[in-house]
């Protein structure tokens, strides 16, 4: 463990990239198996995508007038299911973060991924496109027994890439992100996209940035 260096953990879906095309393909092949066709619009429903697998089978139920969770119970491994069999079609990084990432890694601090989706696909989608080796850690939703908004999977982030929580900061897009930063008593640092559902502003974050290429400011201004 290095004293000195400052740990930057990062969501995944909606910070670091946009997986909400290959999400809203796989909970599409549900409804299709369900005789609805294609209900969610890629061009529309990003935040709903971005928001989870359940979320996604539950808007487009209820826009059927079928909305049941044992329905929802039942398709979810499905979902995760055609997810994983096409994880990366769409997906794509946010524009600078590559070269942001790199800069950061070059300048010495501690890279690791906090995520809600599923560890094993986490891990995929990141070997998918490229761009696992930066992060000293990655954990994902089943990671341990408990989830973002809980600090505990953020602690173990850090912990695991070898830094301090003291020394440490949250980079995300929700109001889960925010509060789990606020629960971990670190700087809360949102990307404000487009893409979440949310008024970023609104949360009151210790830093909004609307381009990866603001980062490297945002945390000279918080002092990491």
């Amino acid at each position: 463990m290095d004293l000195q260096k400052k740990t930057i953990i990062f969501d995944l879906d909606g910070t670091l990239a946009d997986t909400s095309g290959d999400l809203i393909a796989a909970a599409n092949y549900c409804f299709s198996e369900m005789g609805y066709g294609a209900v969610l619009d890629p061009s529309v429903d990003a935040p709903t995508a971005l928001r989870g697998g359940r979320a996604m089978l539950r808007v487009g139920l209820s826009r059927r007038n079928a909305l049941d969770e044992r329905v929802v119970d039942h398709y979810y491994p499905v979902l995760l299911d055609a997810y994983d069999t096409a994880i990366a079609e769409h997906t794509c990084l946010f524009p600078k973060v590559r070269e942001v990432i790199q800069w950061l890694s070059e300048a010495g601090y501690i890279l690791g991924i906090c995520t809600n989706k599923p560890v094993d696909l986490a891990e995929k989608l990141m070997r998918a496109i490229e761009f696992r080796d930066p992060f000293l850690s990655l954990i994902g939703a089943d990671s341990l027994p408990v989830r973002k908004p809980d600090p505990r999977p953020f602690v173990e982030a850090v912990t695991r890439a070898g830094g301090r929580v003291e020394r440490s900061c949250l980079i995300g897009d929700s109001l889960t992100d925010h509060k789990t930063a606020r629960a971990a008593g670190v700087p809360s640092v949102l990307v404000d996209f487009g893409l979440a559902d949310q008024d970023m502003a609104a949360l009151e974050p210790d830093a909004l940035i609307t381009s990866f290429e603001d980062l490297p400011k945002a945390l000279a201004d918080l002092g990491l």
